[in-house]
């Protein structure tokens, strides 16, 4: 008998197939998994990459509310067009710090991975304001409410602890300054050097065009504008994958 009529037994048998397959299956899935329970840690670290700033991971709850994700990506391919257009593929260490992270391939708009300093503030308030009055093809709805919405986190130290209980490294320095860090991310007259100093490289001043009030375009520019910006990429190794 040659080895495709004992397969015929297989294949003339229902329950012999689902047996075959699901060993089939099981072996695979075991050599695929096995290793790694042997890794500490299956993210590589990079340098630059912090937890977002209380300012930040505020924004970014916003972006998640008003359902931003299911038109905009934050994950660039690491495909010619995409890189051309967008900057450099995105990492996995920069999006370690995300719950949920934002990665995907569906984009209605532009992908956002790269976003921060592209445009100023002031675009981006305009933007998220009227966004046809900047890009006349847009079909994104109008979120000028934010810029009237006064920003409210019930408890912003509990968001941080939150998030820690996850693995975000939050010292606790930065969860006892939380509300302080808040406030003097969006405040153009504040003293931002130990906010800098817990947030490097964090955008500080007023992001919405009113510096008197604390809204929810503040929150959500500010998480815009650090989008991409942490990892310094002209020193950044793509063969070794570190610096």
């Amino acid at each position: 008998m040659s080895i495709l009529d004992k397969h015929a037994i297989l294949e003339k048998n229902s329950s012999l197939l689902l047996l075959g397959s699901l060993l089939v299956v099981s072996i695979g899935g075991i050599v695929e998994i096995a290793p790694l329970f042997y890794l500490e840690n299956t993210i590589e670290k990079v340098e630059g990459m912090r937890p977002y700033s209380p300012l930040e991971l505020a924004g970014r709850n916003i972006y998640i509310r008003e359902g931003c994700y299911v038109c905009h990506r934050q994950m660039i391919r690491p495909f010619r067009d995409e890189v051309e257009r967008y900057g450099h593929y995105s990492l996995a260490a920069e999006s370690m710090y995300d719950h949920p992270f934002q990665w995907g391939s569906k984009r209605t708009g532009p992908d956002l991975a790269r976003v921060g300093d592209r445009y100023s503030n002031e675009w981006h308030v305009q933007h998220l304001t009227e966004p046809r009055d900047v890009v006349p093809e847009s079909i994104m709805p109008s979120y000028s409410f934010l810029k009237t919405t006064p920003l409210q986190v019930a408890n912003v130290t509990a968001n941080l602890q939150a998030n820690k209980a996850v693995g975000v490294p939050y010292s606790d320095e930065m969860l006892a300054n939380a509300e302080a860090d808040l406030a003097a991310q969006a405040d153009p007259n504040a003293d931002t050097t130990d906010l800098l100093a817990r947030y490097p490289k964090a955008k500080v001043g007023d992001f919405d065009g009113n510096p008197a009030a604390l809204t929810e375009m503040d929150a959500l520019v500010a998480y815009l504008q650090m989008l991409g910006t942490l990892v310094d990429f002209t020193t950044y190794d793509d063969a070794t994958g570190y610096r």
